[in-house]
Order: structure tokens, then C-alpha cells, then sequence
């Protein structure tokens, strides 16, 4: 296994992963049953996730992506931007999938872009939450894979300047 001298140790494995996208997907599969959902991806981060994660809910859906950011290197610059288009989500149930919660800058300013289309619904689906870093008083993911402490994490899919998204673990940076 690809093990890079940057990385500390393993957070989370594989399998482990594999194991709780199975029963996130099982919750989502019930929540959303006859409902043909809007999964809408952040992009790049969540891409991993997302698509282990959409192979893993058992009913119509369809999938849309959108790009956001507020990263530079390990530190969150506090501004977020969005890029491209917003999908039409009017009238639709929408899961909004993202790879992390930390501060929820990102994540908050989403939901109120979103909101403004006027979504019949929208939830938030997030691999890992880590509220130590909060920002954004009260944010909360709706479905949370894992919650950490505040730890800088990378593989499937996190990324620190764009390297280690594949990993098929989840590693702690070395500081």
C-alpha cells in the first residue's frame, strides 16, 4: 500500500470507509425512496466519496457537481469561492455531498445559494465532520460519515495542494 512520508498514520482504512459509505448510502436509500433526489457534488474534494457513495443508494437519482472552495495549503483563506454554473435544483429534493465540515464557510454559503433556487428540499451529506473548527455557529451535516478531532487529513479524495486524493485511506498530514 502507497504510504507517502508525509502522512502520519492511518485514520481511517479502507475498509472501514467502505463500511459506513455502505450504511450511509442504506439511510439515504430509505430517506429517499420514490423521491428521484438531486446528488449534487462539491467538487474536487468530494468526488471519492460521492461516487462510493451514490453506487451505494438504492434508488432513482440523478447527479449534478459544482465546484467550491476556501482551501490554500492546510489553512482555510475564509473566502469562498464558487465556480460555474448553479445547477437548477427548483422544487428538488437535493443531497449536497461534500468530503468535510470544518469551519463550514464553505458549506453554509452553498446551502444559501442554494436555498435562493428554492430546493423542496436540501440536506447535507458529509464523509468527515470536525466541529472543533467551526466557524459557523450551529452548522451541522445531515448524514456524517466520521467525526474528528482537529486533525489535517488527506486520501479519498482530501487533499493537501492537490496531492494525496488517492489514497484509499484516510491519513493524517505529518505537522
Amino acid at each position: 500500500m502507497y504510504f507517502p512520508n508525509e502522512v502520519e498514520k492511518v485514520l481511517f482504512t479502507e475498509e472501514q470507509i467502505t463500511a459506513r459509505v455502505k450504511e450511509l448510502g442504506a439511510e439515504l436509500t430509505k430517506e429517499y425512496s420514490g423521491k428521484n433526489p438531486l446528488f449534487l457534488c462539491v467538487l474536487r474534494g468530494a468526488s471519492v466519496f460521492f461516487a462510493d457513495l451514490i453506487r451505494n443508494v438504492e434508488c432513482p437519482l440523478e447527479i449534478d457537481f459544482i465546484k467550491a472552495s476556501s482551501y490554500v495549503g492546510t489553512n482555510s483563506s475564509g473566502d469562498v469561492t464558487v465556480g460555474g454554473e448553479m445547477p437548477d435544483i427548483s422544487g428538488r429534493d437535493v443531497v449536497l455531498v461534500e468530503d468535510i465540515v470544518d469551519t463550514a464557510r464553505t458549506l453554509s454559503k452553498l446551502k444559501t445559494l442554494l436555498l435562493d433556487i428554492k430546493p423542496r428540499s436540501l440536506r447535507v451529506a458529509a464523509l468527515l465532520d470536525k466541529p472543533s473548527r467551526r466557524a459557523v455557529e450551529g452548522f451541522k451535516a445531515d448524514y456524517t460519515g466520521y467525526e474528528i478531532d482537529d486533525l489535517f487529513v488527506v486520501g479519498y479524495g482530501l487533499d493537501c495542494d492537490a496531492k494525496f486524493r488517492n489514497l484509499p485511506y484516510i491519513g493524517v498530514l505529518k505537522s
